[in-house]
């Protein structure tokens, strides 16, 4: 079984690159097969479709976003890499999520939020969108700080945090175990 690791940020010089990076080091040797989906791989352009996502039975107008649908569709839970911007979500990786519809529902889904405040913020809005989807979170997640945790090469781990985070894999594999 799958589960992708969503890198949320497009932005040039994104310190999220390295949390990604990291995450899917830390996910190696587990039961489960993790891969990282990076959000800016994919260019999905900004919903306009009259097709409401959940009706377009996975067949969507732009080949981007079919590119995506099927990268999503292939995971059974994932864990959402995610900076915090304004005190909530990115706006590609949330247009992204908006751009899809049955490809989430009901896959397990952990999170690492990076930023000023840990992303803890941008994490409670996750729960809020994932809910929609009846897609069961992870009570554990990592909440990164861009002032103490990242150096001039990128994101610093301290053993704790390798430690946070194999508790967030067992319990995202559980509830995968649980729900697939």
């Amino acid at each position: 079984m799958t589960i992708g690791i969503i890198l949320g940020s497009i932005r040039d010089g994104r310190a999220g690159e390295s949390v990604g990076r990291w995450v899917t080091e830390q996910s190696q040797n587990r039961e489960f097969d993790y891969t990282l989906i990076d959000l800016k791989e994919f260019d999905v352009p900004l919903m306009t479709s009259a097709t409401v996502p959940m009706a377009a039975n996975k067949q969507y107008d732009d080949e981007r976003v079919n590119r995506w649908s099927e990268a999503i569709d292939a995971c059974e839970g994932f864990v959402f890499v995610t900076p915090e911007y304004n005190h909530s979500v990115p706006g590609a990786f949330k247009n992204a999520f908006d751009s899809l519809g049955a490809e989430w529902a009901k896959k397990p889904v952990a999170f690492v939020g990076y930023g000023a405040a840990g992303g803890v913020r941008a994490v409670e809005a996750w729960r809020l969108a994932t809910a929609n989807f009846s897609m069961p979170d992870v009570r554990n997640q990592l909440d990164l700080n861009l002032f103490t945790e990242f150096g001039a090469g990128g994101f610093e781990p301290t053993e704790r945090r390798v430690d946070a985070l194999k508790a967030v894999f067992e319990e995202l594999e559980d509830l995968v175990r649980r729900y697939r």
